[in-house]
């Protein structure tokens, strides 16, 4: 029998492929009530964690990791106001996340903070895909490599050479090596197949992850 898969999804262009201009806000927000600054969010590069960009932001000390979480719970207050109809996900994501998980154990791998991407997924209806208390998330380290630490061990210690990452950016795969897990690159409008060179196996559509990970099993 193969081994079964841990597969771990990112959230921004990979189930979330449309602009979200409420995290921007959530972002600014926090700045300015725990640090009292403006901070320019579109300077940020997509792919790191949310307590990463924070630093990059400028911010620092104790109140970096609280930041972090009122952008959490700022956007999941934002969220509740707006219209979304608009929001785009992969064609076919109910199916091919179905198909993914009767045959592999599913969570999320995202630099978003915990609030903003559950809300998320309940707002695609996504997020029976993704039980409470697994994965990790972007409040919890700046590196992605602890992280996927953190997900295996709330698989019960699940093993890396039995982990996937999926995932959209160069860093999504840099991470999950230095992990020692394998990973597929989803080709997008911000990174094609050369930036994603360096992934185990590389797909245009999230349709095709199924096969994708037929190829990777032992």
């Amino acid at each position: 029998m193969p081994s079964v898969l841990l597969v771990l999804f990112d959230v921004d262009g990979t189930l979330l492929l449309s602009h979200d201009p409420l995290v921007g806000e959530a972002m600014l927000h926090a700045a300015r009530e725990l640090f009292g600054v403006d901070v320019d969010v579109d300077a940020l590069a997509p792919g790191e964690t949310a307590l990463r960009q924070g630093r990059e932001l400028g911010l620092a000390g104790p109140d970096l990791p609280r930041w972090c979480t009122r952008v959490g719970e700022r956007y999941v207050e934002l969220l509740a106001r707006a219209d979304t109809t608009n929001w785009q996900a992969p064609d076919g994501v109910e199916a091919t996340l179905r198909e993914v998980a009767a045959v592999a154990k599913t969570a999320l791998l995202t630099g978003n903070p915990e609030p903003m991407a559950r809300a998320r997924m309940e707002r695609l209806g996504l997020a029976r895909f993704f039980a409470p208390g697994e994965g990790a998330f972007g409040c919890e380290s700046e590196d992605r490599t602890r992280l996927i630490e953190l997900a295996r061990e709330r698989s019960d210690g699940w093993p890396a050479e039995d982990t996937v990452a999926v995932g959209d950016t160069p860093l999504d795969v840099a991470g999950g090596h230095a992990a020692g897990i394998r990973v597929v690159g989803v080709e997008s409008h911000r990174f094609g197949a050369a930036s994603l060179a360096g992934a185990d196996a590389r797909i245009s559509a999230l349709s095709s992850l199924p096969e994708a990970l037929s190829s990777l099993r032992p």
